[in-house]
This record gives C-alpha cells, structure tokens and sequence, in this order.
C-alpha cells in the first residue's frame, strides 16, 4: 500500500503541551517528555519504512533537529476535526493512504504501523483505539468528512463515534489492539523506563 504517516503534534513549548501534566511535572517537565515522545514517535515512524509527515503546530519548520529528514506541513485553521480532515483529503486524493497519528502513544510502534498500512490493502479503514475513548491511529484508503464532523474531541466517545460513522458509510473496517496514550498524571506510570520523569515538582514519585 501507497501510504503516509500524518504525525499531528504541537511544538513541544513549556506551558503549550501536555498541560493536564503541568500540576505533575511543571511546565518544563510536560514540555521535556513532551519532546522525548515525539522524538520516539518521529523515529518509530522512520523505522516503518511509510513516508512521513510532520503536521505541526505551529509551522514546523521551526521547531529545530526533531523536523529534520522528513516532509512537513502546517495543521492550519480550524477545530482539530478540520484540521485531520484536510490532511487526509490531500494525502487521499493525490493516492496515497492516510495513517492520521499524534505523539502519545509511546506503545505505537513501526510494526503497529507497518501492520496498519498492510490492513488498509484489504479494508477501507483500520482503527487502534486507545485506553481513554479516543484513538491512537485512524489509517484511511478512502475519504469522507463525516469522520471528522460532529465529534466529541478529548472525550471517551471518539474511537466509538468514528467507527460508527464509518460503518454508516458501509466501509470495510478492522479494529486493531487498544494502546495507552500519556495525557494525565495517572498514565504516567505507564511510560517505558526510557521515558519515565525522574522528577517532578512537590516531590511527587512518578517513576515508580
């Protein structure tokens, strides 16, 4: 399959990203670990062998090393809907597959990826939802804005109204294996060792 890993991500800036971690890890820790995954999604991404694109936010082109190597573009205006929306449809539309993915995620590897990319010769979407309700990967052969209009984004309904809306459209669908995305101090446990906080601020343990 002709396909191409869209990575969604914000430029890793103190006090921009994972802000649901701030009160854990400060606002230079969430950043600092933001960076780490991203780097670690950046490269398991490379190891698939898939193209890549970085969909940034703001302009990539900026953001220093992490963009090196690879296409990029910026996510544009819009809910975060329309902006996964408009980089599927291009991607989709000039022939190649779409595998829409963000930075938090460190279980999603380039065999997840490559696994994904094999599915879409056979089905129409492929799916990995994650722990919380939402997904972690939405691989597209085929285009409709439904799957991206009327969502409840950052709820734990998204995974669940996505593949309804593509089974409304009569689209051939595989749900692949639930994974585990970082977004609250709760998952931090869950980061492989390489990753883990050796610190955070009022002497909270989230190493352990």
């Amino acid at each position: 399959m002709n396909a191409r890993i869209l990575l969604f991500a914000k430029a890793p800036v103190a006090g921009r990203v994972k802000t649901r971690l701030i009160p854990t890890l400060g606002a230079d820790g969430a950043a600092r670990l933001a960076r780490r995954m991203l780097s670690r999604t950046l490269s398991a991404a490379r190891a698939s062998g898939i193209a890549v694109e970085l969909c940034g936010d703001p302009d990539p082109a900026c953001w220093g090393p992490l963009s090196f190597g690879i296409s990029l573009s910026v996510q544009g205006d819009g809910d975060l809907g329309q902006r996964l929306a408009h980089a599927a449809s291009r991607t989709i539309e000039r022939g190649q597959a779409a595998l829409l993915i963000g930075a938090d995620c460190p279980g999603l590897d380039a065999a997840h990826l490559r696994a994904a990319a094999a599915a879409l010769e056979a089905v129409d979407a492929v799916i990995h939802p994650a722990e919380d309700g939402g997904y972690v990967l939405l691989g597209l052969r085929r285009f409709h804005s439904s799957l991206f209009e009327d969502i409840a984004w950052s709820s734990d309904q998204v995974a669940r109204q996505t593949i309804a809306r593509v089974e409304a459209l009569g689209w051939s669908l595989e749900v692949r294996d639930t994974l585990r995305d970082i977004d609250e101090p709760d998952d931090l446990g869950a980061l492989p060792p390489e990753l883990r906080p050796v610190t955070a601020i009022a002497g909270a343990d989230t190493a352990r």
